[in-house]
């Protein structure tokens, strides 16, 4: 349709994974971006504005990455419906800027090619143009130009190369894509296209005669080594877990500083009472027990950004490619599991693109047994507490790459065993992989995203975490008993009375009626575990005292139960690991399931499998430890 001045147009960007289409659309759009889930439609498209420099301003929407228009997946139907103008309330776009990998030519322009038979205005964005160069390609971008009849411009997304040229070129109203003449009548489309890129190429896209070793080939030679691969891979998680215990060590001291001088400062103001125990227990003890773990949390983000821009990711994904076939799953369920490292939910929404129904099921079946980053401050609470500080950093990082590596293989159990339960699936999940070049970090992107990480977690913290951290605090206050022993005031209270229900379910797996409520509240989130232990553990304090990390590891320490037997052993603190590597712990999980799977059948039954699961491992560990002697 035309479009007015006032009207601002709308361009589509559309490529293969890996061919830099979102970094075009960040270098485009800068922070002038939002996330849209059209109504009706699971996968989020992103969109932005930018101007031209003839002052023209436009919309672009960055279409998830897909390799061909016959749509297989979840995401591939978003984006051909977005072309014909299917998305709700969304027109078709006025032009399609189809982003290329230039040193890929041959698979990408088989996309491209599609998208110009649509009729739609179209420009070629030739990215990654020095890559091509550094492998020996000598590209010829007007003789590309001539033969598909659409613009042709190279450029260096990443650097920001060639943006400019492009935003000058969108011009309008821009002639429509040439026809697809070039398609032999009678022959199959595809081998049609097929044979049209093989001689594009030969035209464009000429190599040199011997064959350059690139800096990418020779890492790829250790790094996708068949044994040393794997060493490289497992070295690289465990330095990961270990700078998370040594690097953070000095902001996590800072922040237990400031909570310090907070909770002092409060407590020199007010006078001894139920506001000072709540602003200084319930608020700054509560909160205060999962903001200490904030740095770990971004580091973790840092590495992973860093891991994902760097290109050493794909290769992870090769190497697991073996690994996923065993557990019945193809590659392609790689990346959706290994978001979940992070949160549970991106993942999830990240099986869109497997084609195959039963095995998206399973892989969302399984992802929560991901450790994902809500578990981290719980974990760095007790393994410490497991091992004692001074067994230095990377003790307690191997036993963080054990409790990964237990969620993780028993993920791959379960969905081998799920997925020969659920049979046979005609539309079997092909793996196609595509190794991009090694580049450097982009930190201006992995910044970005660990800001909206951190502030993610910190606003959880502000709204949610306080929440609970107030409402337990009352619950452990009131009613209050007459009796001035500060145990007897717990007890008396309703959180006491809660956990002398809830202890004959829980003391099997070592737990009290404490521990055990922790658990109980800690369903809502897995982080308000560290919250509700600093609160229901400060009786040594007499409540007058900020809880830090130290004091409650040292309050955790020093619990008994009634007979004065010590509350957390190696073998309970092992226990309670157990449970949250398995328990599904997270309802907003639970509820995208539910959407992602349009059953709330499937997303109950996981909750109620992971949760029961998690309980019959903990009573398995403990009660078999102590068969043994520990």
């Amino acid at each position: 349709m035309p479009t007015t001045p006032e009207v601002a147009a709308t361009i589509a960007l559309i490529g293969n994974p890996n061919a830099g289409k979102t970094t075009l659309f960040n270098a485009l759009t800068g922070s002038n971006q939002r996330v849209g889930n059209y109504s009706g439609v699971t996968v989020d498209v992103k969109s932005g504005t930018f101007f031209t420099p003839h002052g023209r301003k436009l919309r672009v929407l960055d279409l998830p990455g897909c390799y061909s228009l016959r749509a297989g997946s979840l995401d591939e139907q978003v984006a051909v419906d977005a072309l014909a103008g299917r998305l709700p309330d969304e027109a078709a776009p006025d032009l399609v800027v189809c982003v290329v990998d230039a040193s890929n030519l041959e698979r990408h322009l088989l996309l491209a090619l599609q998208v110009v038979e649509l009729g739609l205005p179209c420009v070629l964005a030739l990215n990654m143009i020095d890559v091509a160069e550094n492998a020996g390609l000598r590209l010829d971008p007007a003789k590309l130009a001539s033969e598909l009849g659409i613009p042709v411009l190279p450029m260096q997304a990443s650097a920001g190369k060639g943006v400019i040229e492009l935003k000058q070129a969108l011009r309008f109203p821009l002639p429509h894509a040439a026809s697809a003449t070039w398609l032999t009548p009678g022959v199959e489309p595809e081998a049609a296209r097929r044979a049209y890129v093989n001689r594009l190429c030969e035209l464009a896209a000429r190599r040199s005669a011997v064959h350059q070793w690139t800096l990418s080939d020779r890492a790829d030679g250790l790094l996708l080594h068949p044994l040393w691969g794997w060493v490289c891979f497992l070295m690289i998680l465990l330095a990961v877990f270990w700078s998370i215990f040594s690097f953070a060590r000095i902001p996590m001291g800072w922040i237990e500083m400031a909570q310090g001088a907070l909770g002092g400062w409060v407590s020199s103001r007010l006078a001894s009472g139920d506001l000072r125990s709540l602003l200084v227990d319930g608020v700054i003890g509560g909160v205060g027990g999962v903001v200490m773990f904030l740095p770990q949390i971004v580091l973790l983000f840092v590495f992973i950004g860093v891991l994902e821009s760097t290109g050493y990711m794909t290769r992870a994904a090769f190497l697991m490619d073996a690994v996923m076939a065993r557990a019945g799953l193809s590659g392609k369920a790689f990346l959706p599991l290994f978001s979940s490292y992070a949160c549970a939910i991106p993942g999830v929404m990240a099986t869109r693109t497997i084609h195959s129904a039963k095995e998206r099921l399973v892989t969302i079946f399984v992802a929560p047994w991901m450790s994902c980053s809500a578990r981290l401050p719980v974990y760095l609470l007790i393994v410490p507490l497991l091992l004692h500080e001074n067994e230095g950093s990377w003790k307690q990082a191997l036993v963080l790459f054990c409790i990964y590596a237990v969620g993780t293989l028993s993920a791959f159990v379960a969905a081998r065993v799920l997925r020969g339960r659920l049979g046979p699936d005609t539309n079997v999940s092909h793996f196609m992989l595509e190794m991009p070049p090694y580049r450097m970090p982009q930190w201006s992107y992995i910044l970005r995203h660990v800001l909206e990480r951190a502030w993610a977690f910190v606003r959880n913290a502000g709204t949610l975490i306080l929440g609970l951290s107030v409402l337990l605090w009352a619950l452990s206050t009131y009613p209050k008993s007459a009796s001035g022993d500060e145990a007897d005031k717990l007890a008396h209270s309703a959180m006491g009375r809660m956990g002398v229900l809830i202890e004959p379910l829980v003391k099997p797996l070592g737990f009290d009626g404490r521990t055990g409520t922790a658990v109980l509240t800690s369903f809502s989130a897995r982080e308000v575990f560290n919250a509700s232990m600093a609160i229901l553990f400060r009786v040594r304090d007499g409540g007058d005292k900020k809880v830090t990390r130290g004091m409650l590891r040292e309050q955790l320490a020093a619990a008994t139960w009634p007979d004065g037997r010590p509350l957390f052993t190696p073998l309970s603190l092992l226990s309670l690991l157990v449970f949250y590597i398995y328990a599904l712990q997270c309802l907003p999980t639970v509820a995208v399931v539910a959407r992602e799977c349009a059953s709330w059948r499937w997303a109950l039954g996981q909750f109620i499998f992971m949760t029961g699961f998690a309980w019959f491992a903990s009573l398995l560990v403990y009660q078999g430890g102590r068969m043994f002697g520990f």
